[in-house]
């Protein structure tokens, strides 16, 4: 599947924009932590671009959520069982196993608490800065929903929480426009 093929799923069973800003947030995330994994870039995208595709469909039911992703691309030919094992650990539906599961199971958290940080900080996503984001993840009535848990979870790849937070804030800032947090 390419990326396009995948924003066309996005953009078709996807009606919450934010939903969707989110998903494009973690898609640069993946993207830019492959290749400290030597893994592909853009299938470790893709596995964040359509991460929550199912979202909508199955909030009302946690327990399905990411299966119904899995069975939907399953049933369009979709057979990267990489990317359909880090929809399913992402959504707690298994352990992380390997470096992008860990990653997506990450970096999803991570995203929320850095959205949540950029629309409070004057300058928005590209004014924000590691200091900011790590002082905001301390406070634990911040953003109360970014599992701190989860974003910890970056130790598990090798990664210091400074480290995790400056690679994928700087990857979100290269898409604060996309994002619609860029500054005003």
């Amino acid at each position: 599947m390419t990326r396009e093929e995948a924003l066309a799923l996005v953009e078709e069973r996807v009606k919450t924009r934010n939903l969707v800003k989110h998903m494009l947030a973690v898609e640069a995330g993946m993207r830019a932590l492959a290749p400290r994994f030597s893994g592909d870039p853009d299938r470790w995208a893709l596995a964040g671009l359509l991460h929550d595709l199912d979202y909508e469909e199955t909030k009302d039911a946690p327990d399905r959520h990411g299966h119904v992703t899995v069975e939907l691309l399953r049933a369009r030919g979709f057979s990267d069982e990489e990317i359909l094992g880090a929809i399913l650990a992402h959504a707690g539906h298994k352990r992380p196993e390997n470096p992008m599961e860990w990653a997506l199971y990450s970096v999803d958290p991570l995203t929320g608490l850095i959205v949540a940080a950029a629309l409070v900080h004057p300058q928005r996503l590209p004014g924000l800065t590691v200091k900011n984001v790590l002082n905001r993840y301390r406070e634990k009535a911040f953003a109360r929903s970014a599992s701190r848990e989860g974003i910890a979870a970056c130790e598990d790849l090798g990664l210091s929480l400074e480290e995790f937070v400056e690679i994928v804030l700087r990857a979100m800032q290269g898409i604060s426009s996309e994002l619609g947090l860029q500054a005003p």
